[in-house]
């Protein structure tokens, strides 16, 4: 078969005259009396196809849309009334000279065009149909440009990209492992890494001062829209570094990625809220900047009220919002039961108009601390304020989801625009209530402030990390830290994390040794490749940036993976399957 002169986006009127061999799938055919017309489609675009001649419309009529076809022909420009401005051919068409169809297409079990028009789980049986529409194919492309930018911009800041093994050993990092089972080591398991942070940080003890890599990381945990159990990340890691020298490297980086990916110009220094503010004023430490709304302390006015039932309450937040029309009492109700299945006792309000609160608890409220609710609080008229009382975790973290559902109803926010912040002072550790120990807020190699090293194992409850993720529009797209560059004292921080000296020593004894041999301050960061590309998209799903996606529940629906495996792999293995679980 001849190669095409063309791809099928890329002929314009200087092309006019020219004999042309285009390749690629009928995207539709349309019959107008002795013409037929067909669109050609291939990843770069459409071209359209006239058929006149008698032989080429009888072969013509047999068409079916996603069958591949040859087509040689003379390009010609379309009458003025017929230019489609919306394509890059749209003043051209080609008049065929040959067609051949090179493969007939079966009956199409979904369509391609319109995603909308089948559920999620059988376009993920057919992903291979489903990548060919443009908008998942164009995601593909952002994704690809992002990692070449991504390559390009830290191989001339004299990063060196470096594999990491795939096959490692279990280390407890937050999530559960995935385990691989080792046929000449019976009754031993590797695990598949959750990232590669012992390893770069050992990059770092062999003196190669700025590593990256472009890496898959598996956790097997719950999923959700913007999580996978196998994922992507841009994993960075230099010596000789504090907070401010990755900062700074890190918005470089993102403002080249906006910039040359998207044409998006971004601002620097990127803001910085401590994880303390950012909890206290959005109730999340991933705020989504784009809209204000902050969480106020409400408790100063709910005590001065008559409105018993918040007396008694640890803290009570509030959050106002204009617009006050939008919210119905039936609004009002579905955001009250939203407010307790996220765990609060329910979601007071009082809508402000004319100078004076009215509706929900209102009537609690006399005109002296209404006037003062609405001057200190700065509400304005035609305002609804929502507030939770409970402990003052919940009630942020309430507030922080009712936030975001309220943004999202009245459309707050412009997804063409980025609002990157640094969140910041991360605790070291949490108190894990069910085991009654310390575990750490990031990881145990996380390094706390200079000024807290000695809390970090006196009072391990109130040291301050130095870690940091970055945010956009309520996305972690980032997270790191500087890490632990002393032996002693990576030991004391396991020792706090009630891991015993067999702990210790069986899980990461290598590492232990190697901090021993002059090991330099370094630290690092890792981005989730795909959520990044999933904002520069413009999208809400992380499967619309990967290829092959696994579901909610972490099957691969088309491959139909996990399965079964036959009783000689087992046996291999020295592995048994209880009854139960084959029966599950």
């Amino acid at each position: 078969m001849d190669s095409r002169t063309h791809n099928c986006g890329e002929l314009t009127k200087k092309n006019i005259n020219k004999n042309v061999h285009l390749l690629g799938w009928v995207n539709s055919t349309r019959t107008h009396g002795k013409i037929i017309f067909i669109d050609i489609r291939d990843r770069f675009g459409k071209t359209q196809i006239i058929l006149n001649s008698d032989s080429l419309i009888e072969r013509g009529k047999s068409l079916s849309n996603e069958d591949v076809i040859s087509v040689r022909g003379k390009v010609i420009a379309r009458s003025e009334d017929l230019i489609n401005k919306n394509i890059i051919t749209g003043e051209i068409e080609v008049v065929a000279e040959e067609l051949e169809i090179l493969n007939m297409a079966a009956p199409l079990p979904m369509s391609i065009h319109d995603r909308e028009a089948s559920t999620e789980e059988h376009r993920l049986k057919y992903r291979y149909l489903e990548l060919r529409n443009s908008e998942l194919q164009n995601n593909l492309i952002i994704r690809h440009k992002t990692t070449q930018v991504v390559r390009n911009f830290l191989n001339d800041q004299n990063f060196i990209e470096i594999e990491t093994p795939v096959l490692t050993k279990s280390t407890p990092e937050g999530a559960r492992d995935y385990l691989v089972p080792s046929r000449v080591h019976n009754g031993k398991f590797y695990a598949l890494p959750q990232s590669p942070q012992m390893y770069k940080q050992l990059f770092m003890i062999s003196g190669l001062d700025r590593y990256f890599q472009i890496v898959k990381c598996f956790r097997d945990e719950d999923l959700r829209s913007d999580r996978q159990p196998e994922f992507t990340q841009i994993d960075i890691e230099m010596s000789f570094v504090d907070e401010e020298h990755i900062r700074d490297m890190v918005e470089k980086l993102i403002v080249t990625v906006f910039d040359k990916v998207n044409n998006i110009k971004m601002q620097t220094p990127f803001p910085i809220l401590s994880y303390k503010d950012s909890m206290n004023k959005f109730g999340t430490d991933k705020p989504d900047l784009r809209y204000s709304m902050e969480i106020q302390n409400f408790k100063k006015f709910s005590d001065q009220s008559d409105f018993q039932a918040f007396k008694n309450s640890e803290s009570v937040n509030m959050i106002h919002v204009n617009n006050v029309e939008r919210f119905s009492r039936k609004v009002i109700s579905e955001l009250d039961s939203y407010a307790q299945s996220l765990g609060a006792k329910g979601l007071a309000w009082m809508k402000y108009k004319d100078g004076s609160f009215e509706g929900g608890i209102s009537k609690f409220f006399n005109q002296d601390l209404q006037s003062d609710i609405a001057s200190d609080c700065n509400i304005n008229d035609d305002s609804i304020c929502f507030m939770v009382a409970d402990s003052t975790q919940l009630s942020l973290k309430v507030l922080g989801k009712i936030r975001v559902k309220v943004a999202e109803m009245l459309s707050l926010f412009d997804n063409s625009v980025f609002k990157p912040v640094w969140i910041v002072d991360f605790p070291l550790f949490d108190w894990d209530e069910d085991n009654q120990r310390f575990d750490s807020v990031h990881h145990p190699f996380v390094a706390p402030k200079d000024n807290d090293i000695e809390i970090a194992i006196s009072e391990p409850g109130k040291a301050i990390s130095k870690g940091y993720d970055i945010v956009i529009n309520g996305y972690e797209v980032a997270g790191g830290s500087i890490r632990i560059h002393d032996q002693e004292l990576q030991q004391k921080i396991f020792e706090t994390m009630n891991l015993t000296q067999e702990d210790i020593s069986n899980k990461f004894g290598f590492f232990i040794d190697a901090l021993k041999f002059g090991t330099p301050p370094h630290g690092g960061i890792a981005f989730g490749l795909d959520r990044l590309v999933m904002l520069l998209a413009g999208v809400n799903n992380i499967r619309d940036v990967i290829a092959f996606p696994k579901t909610t529940s972490a099957s691969a629906l088309m491959e139909d993976s996990p399965n079964t495996v036959s009783d000689e792999q087992l046996d291999d293995l020295g592995i048994d399957i209880k009854e139960h679980e084959k029966n599950v």
